[in-house]
């Protein structure tokens, strides 16, 4: 009874086992009818004039053009403060009014300077008068004593004398004082010092101006300019009064510049040379704009393909390859940015010299999409 009791314990385990090879086997195929090996050949499709035409694959010489991101700043601001402390009775302008030179931009509280200018012309009237009545009695101690010598002492001479000269000095110490009050006074009335455009106001009426506090920011919209930290290696490529091109992204629009300072130095962290392009005054165009400007580093040869010659498979691209006996290869290709119209670039995929299938009707724009960006080529690679 023990054999019994040992076979039907082990005999799941060997009927798994059993059952595992038996899978084994069919999936290996082994209850399958096999079919014997043998070469099948396959007919290649082939190029049909009557359907296609025939297009190289083009060399073109572009160039190259480095893009540096700046900021457009004004070469001409000017901070508007006051030269006196004063209490604000008028402001004139806001942010945003164009100005002229010598317009009125702020009024101060002059009222105190007026009651000193009063006591300034007071105090010069009696000086005035002390030096008439001083001169007076001098003029005449000098015809006493040519008249009489001897009746005026040398030291009373000197005194009238002393008299005069005090009395003068008082006198231009007096219109001095007038004179300061009278600037003063002026320096109550704020006027535009350049021809700009108002862009921040940083006071109100009733607040008090102190010497040096601003009030008012100005800039002048013909003086804008970008500045740019342009890469040491790129920067050796520009020199001053070089026509080059900015592309101003608020305003979607290319402008071109002359670059109008390099800054003798470049950055030791950054390794950046700072280059500012003065702009023309351009509409909607103002200080703190972002901009890219484009610059022409050399030229690089590319591969140029007629764009409908591509097909396009999901997201992959291919083309049709001729050979030189007529047939037919699909190829993957990758494509990079435009080049000339009809044409785009190859990075990869194909070989100068390369003929490539376009069928003789048109196929639309979808077959390779819509979405690349734009680049130029050169007029070298639109003639060829």
């Amino acid at each position: 009874m023990k054999w019994l009791r040992l076979v039907l314990k082990l005999l799941p385990f060997v009927l798994g086992v059993v059952v595992l090879v038996l899978v084994v086997f069919w999936l290996s195929g082994f209850f399958t009818e096999r079919v014997a090996p043998a070469q099948v050949n396959t007919e290649l499709p082939r190029f049909d004039p009557t359907k296609e035409t025939l297009e190289p694959v083009e060399v073109v010489i572009k160039p190259v053009i480095e893009e540096v991101v700046g900021t457009v700043k004004a070469r001409e601001r000017t901070t508007v403060s006051a030269r006196i402390m004063s209490t604000i009775t008028k402001i004139h302008v806001r942010a945003g009014d164009n100005v002229r030179v010598g317009d009125v931009l702020v009024e101060l509280d002059r009222a105190a300077l007026e009651r000193q200018r009063n006591q300034a012309q007071a105090a010069l009237q009696a000086a005035e008068a002390a030096l008439k009545q001083a001169e007076d009695d001098l003029s005449r101690a000098e015809r006493l004593r040519q008249q009489q010598p001897g009746a005026i002492s040398e030291q009373q001479f000197n005194e009238f004398r002393t008299r005069r000269d005090q009395a003068q000095a008082n006198y231009e110490k007096a219109k001095q004082a007038l004179a300061e009050i009278e600037v003063n006074i002026s320096y109550c009335t704020i006027t535009s010092p350049r021809n700009g455009r108002i862009v921040d106001r940083l006071a109100e009426e009733g607040d008090t101006a102190s010497p040096g506090v601003p009030l008012l920011t100005l800039y002048d919209p013909a003086s804008l300019r970008l500045e740019v930290p342009v890469i040491e290696n790129v920067a050796a490529h520009l020199n001053i009064g070089d026509k080059v091109k900015v592309y101003i992204d608020a305003l979607q629009q290319e402008i071109e510049g002359t670059v109008d300072e390099k800054v003798p130095q470049a950055d030791v962290a950054t390794r950046t040379v700072l280059v500012k392009v003065s702009l023309p005054e351009t509409p909607g165009l103002v200080e703190g704009m972002f901009g890219r400007l484009k610059i022409e580093a050399g030229s690089r040869e590319h591969l140029c393909l007629n764009i409908q010659a591509i097909k396009r498979i999901g997201q992959l691209d291919f083309v049709e390859v001729v050979r030189e006996d007529g047939t037919k290869e699909q190829r993957l290709i990758q494509i990079g940015r435009f080049g000339r119209p009809g044409h785009v670039e190859v990075l990869s995929g194909l070989n100068a010299g390369e003929k490539v299938a376009i069928p003789k009707r048109p196929e639309t724009s979808e077959s390779i999409g819509t979405d690349q960006p734009q680049c130029l080529a050169s007029p070298a690679s639109e003639q060829q």
